[in-house]
């Protein structure tokens, strides 16, 4: 994951996003992206495009606030690593 984290940065460095927006107009990017992935899916669409344009976006939103990616995956996961719940209408609910 690092590797891939760090070419994301080195693109973005060299495209001047870093110097040129802020984490807000990343942000703004990310849900654009979530959108185009939103829309993707109703419509039965190959998703692995709009999954890694979003991610980018997190990666570089990351970048700007001084974490990864991956660490920001890691706190998450521990987050709901011991969640419990069920699935109602296909959507899990935690207990």
């Amino acid at each position: 994951m690092f590797n891939i984290e760090s070419k994301v940065i080195q693109w973005a460095r060299d495209r001047g996003i870093f110097d040129k927006s802020d984490s807000k107009t990343q942000c703004l990017k990310t849900v654009s992206e979530v959108g185009e992935l939103a829309d993707a899916v109703a419509k039965g669409e190959c998703v692995k495009d709009h999954i890694g344009d979003a991610g980018v976006t997190l990666i570089n939103l990351a970048h700007m606030h001084g974490t990864t990616l991956e660490e920001c995956l890691g706190v998450a996961f521990a987050e709901i690593e011991n969640r419990t719940g069920r699935m109602v209408n296909g959507t899990f609910v935690k207990d």
